[in-house]
């Protein structure tokens, strides 16, 4: 079974031709009629129990409430798969420092989890959950995306249309119920995960015709979801609407918004009025959740790479202004621009480390409880630009690579209820670092490529080029 690519996780399932006449041949007819009920829908490999608990039940842990903490999310490769030496030194590596890690249903590692309407299949997703449980992790769920049938196409289990443009379709209205139900099986089915964001990135709901989001259909999608998953379990922390916070230049006056700008940039108008759509016509959440990069959507880093992550700052004051201080996620955050293939290795790993901590930083300033780094994991290979561990395809693999020493120590060190406090910093080193602090530590980030020698926090030392330092208190 390959889940590679947007090829993730699609079963290839057909009849090969065979030779032989008489029983051999009657025996195949009847084996695949037997698996091709409701005029020859593939329902090979699937159940109608979809919300039968899987794995031993147990309950997450009260004090979490809607903060989940700082952590990442699965993609298409991920330590659930691989060399056996490889995942076990992943799953260890994670143990270490738990942290949330955030799986979608279907996609990014899932399968189609329901191919056909009450035929379900959780293989993929349950191998998912059962490594974030077993490298001590707090589940999230993203409830994106939605099976073929939902969305005008065909059911069965070898019909999945894995390319990105299907993949990226939203439910088509008729089927919003259908789609609430099936998150209720998966809340009913992992009774231990507690936190679910509903859809990804307004994927699907552009109108073309009014040249703007379809805020109106997501939103009664979220709202059918939300109760859905209430009527479940009342406990469970429900958040959106995963909007990606795109920002144009600042100088650019067609189609931008004065509620939140900068040197950065200004938000889209568009992404303003969907924002504003949901949040007064929401059922209800127990947190909100967006998306975005420090660069504009021209992938200009304004004025700098690391000036530019105050966006983030800038937007999470603005949302907590709107919602009356609802706990702000940050489902993914990026800062550095992509290429053509949608890669991003064009810096050294040091200065990659340096402006996700300027990041990270920016967004706890702008209230954000809660982060989640996309893990652009490698299938293959021994190094891998940006991941947090070394490709699993390898008994060698599985090793922490810089980025995870970043995401989770600031978990460890700045995870939910923390209280940050200011720390004093020589005027001549201001504009060279970024820093965070709570009672206990400190984390200074030099921003210049030369190495400096800083005053923080009462005490003096030396920094390397880029390099990111925690201090004790």
């Amino acid at each position: 079974m390959g889940r590679h690519g947007w090829e993730s996780g699609a079963r290839r399932w057909r009849l090969v031709a065979l030779l032989g006449v008489g029983m051999t041949v009657l025996a195949l007819v009847l084996t695949v009629i037997s698996t091709l009920p409701d005029g020859g829908r593939d329902t090979a490999g699937t159940t109608t129990d979809g919300d039968r608990v899987h794995g031993t039940p147990g309950e997450p842990p009260k004090e979490l409430g809607p903060q989940a903490g700082w952590g990442f999310t699965h993609n298409q490769f991920s330590a659930d798969e691989g060399a056996s030496a490889a995942t076990e030194r992943a799953e260890k590596l994670l143990g270490e420092r738990p942290m949330p890690q955030n799986q979608a249903i279907m996609g990014w590692g899932a399968d189609n989890p329901e191919p056909v309407k009450g035929r379900y299949d959780f293989g993929a997703l349950d191998r998912r959950v059962d490594f974030i449980r077993k490298s001590g992790g707090t589940p999230v769920v993203t409830l994106c995306c939605a099976p073929d049938w939902m969305k005008g196409g065909r059911p069965g289990v070898g019909n999945t249309d894995w390319s990105k443009a299907s993949l990226e379709t939203a439910p088509s209205p008729e089927h919003y119920k259908d789609y609430a139900k099936l998150a209720a099986t998966v809340a009913k089915r992992y009774p231990y995960v507690r936190h679910f964001i509903v859809w990804n990135e307004f994927k699907g709901f552009w109108n073309d015709g009014k040249g703007r989001w379809d805020y109106e259909g997501y939103t009664k999608l979220y709202n059918l979801v939300y109760k859905a998953l209430k009527d479940v379990r009342e406990d469970v922390m429900v958040g959106g609407p995963y909007l990606v916070m795109d920002s144009l230049n600042p100088g650019q006056a067609d189609g931008a918004s004065d509620a939140v700008k900068g040197a950065w940039g200004r938000l889209d108008q568009r992404i303003v009025d969907a924002f504003d759509y949901w949040n007064r016509n929401k059922a209800g959440a127990d947190f909100v959740v967006v998306d975005g990069s420090s660069y504009t959507n021209d992938d200009e880093l304004l004025p700098d790479e690391f000036a530019a992550t105050d966006k983030f700052t800038a937007v999470g004051k603005w949302i907590e202004r709107q919602t009356d201080g609802l706990p702000l996620w940050w489902a993914e955050y990026y800062v550095e621009p992509a290429d053509s293939r949608d890669e991003r290795q064009g810096w050294s790993e040091p200065h990659r480390v340096a402006v996700q901590a300027s990041g990270m930083i920016a967004m706890v300033r702008g209230g954000a409880t809660s982060g989640f780094y996309w893990n652009p994991e490698d299938e293959k290979g021994a190094s891998c630009a940006g991941c947090l561990w070394r490709p699993t395809d390898r008994a060698s693999g599985g090793g922490a690579l810089p980025m995870y020493g970043l995401v989770s120590r600031f978990n460890e060190e700045f995870g939910p209820g923390t209280k940050y406090e200011k720390v004093s910093v020589a005027r001549d080193d201001v504009p060279n670092v970024r820093v965070l602090a709570d009672d206990k530590t400190v984390l200074v980030v030099n921003i210049l490529k030369r190495p400096i020698s800083a005053k923080v926090d009462g005490r003096r030392f030396e920094m390397r080029g880029y390099e990111v330092k925690w201090l004790r208190r």
